[in-house]
């Protein structure tokens, strides 16, 4: 066995047991939500969890201009948008709260690391203030750990203090999949894991977000992302442990009303 595979093996096995015995890891606890204070929560206090986000290629000015208006109106924790949209959104969010954040190797995981480097570096000098990178899914898939570990891991020394989170695309994992996806997010020193891009097979489950949660302890945020559209959908993954939901609808979550046309599901 490679060197990478024995770690991966005992870590995963270690994980595993923690998991079974429903233990965490870590020592700090993220902000989440329990059944309880369900009754006492209301739409708009989920504003702070959520990152507003516009993805698809044919996004206009327009669209980026109302998302960033809509995420000050609201006070939503961040905007996510492609790297591309960075300098434009910056822009609209000057003077807020609001942080710009961009997605990086978007949505395959599949390029380069050194492209998704310059790509995070450059989202940054744009004014970018955290990077949502795709993990190399096809290395994983194929077991080669390192790879997959130095793909985050340089993306993570490139950015230096800008958080970053790791988008595992779980609807492609299996089990076992997921939890070393985790492992090596974590052994990389990045911020967050992520469920999904939006563009894959599926969505964020709570059953994911929970053993994610369960994976990397409460050192690290996890964020849910793609297919949720409700306030009720919002804190099922809050409640199982995200402590950030990726949405297109967040305005229909926070207020309950229907989605405009100009929306997508991410």
């Amino acid at each position: 066995m490679q060197t990478w595979d024995v770690l991966i093996d005992d870590v995963t096995e270690r994980v595993q047991k923690r998991i079974n015995c429903d233990i965490l890891l870590g020592k700090t606890t993220p902000k989440t939500l329990t059944l309880s204070h369900m009754t006492q929560l209301k739409p708009q206090d989920l504003a702070e969890f959520i990152d507003h986000t516009l993805l698809k290629p044919d996004v206009t000015r327009f669209q980026l201009e109302k998302l960033c208006k809509e995420a000050v109106e609201y006070n939503f924790k961040t905007v996510c948008v492609n790297s591309s949209n960075i300098p434009l959104v910056v822009e609209y969010l000057r003077g807020s709260s609001v942080l710009p954040i961009a997605v990086v190797g978007f949505p395959l995981g599949a390029a380069t690391t050194s492209a998704k480097i310059y790509e995070s570096q450059e989202a940054i000098q744009n004014g970018a203030q955290e990077i949502d990178m795709v993990m190399n899914i096809g290395a994983l898939k194929s077991q080669d750990y390192e790879i997959v570990f130095k793909d985050i891991e340089g993306v993570v020394r490139a950015c230096k203090s800008v958080p970053v989170k790791v988008i595992l695309e779980t609807a492609m994992l299996g089990h076992e999949e997921k939890i070393i996806a985790c492992v090596l997010s974590k052994l990389a020193k990045a911020a967050f894991v992520k469920t999904s891009t939006g563009f894959g097979p599926g969505g964020a489950t709570v059953e994911d977000v929970k053993l994610m949660r369960k994976t990397v302890g409460t050192s690290m945020g996890v964020k849910a992302s793609g297919g949720i559209r409700t306030y009720q959908d919002a804190v099922k993954m809050i409640e199982a442990g995200a402590n950030r939901v990726g949405a297109s609808s967040s305005v229909a979550i926070v207020t309950g009303s229907p989605k405009k046309k100009w929306q997508f599901d991410y």
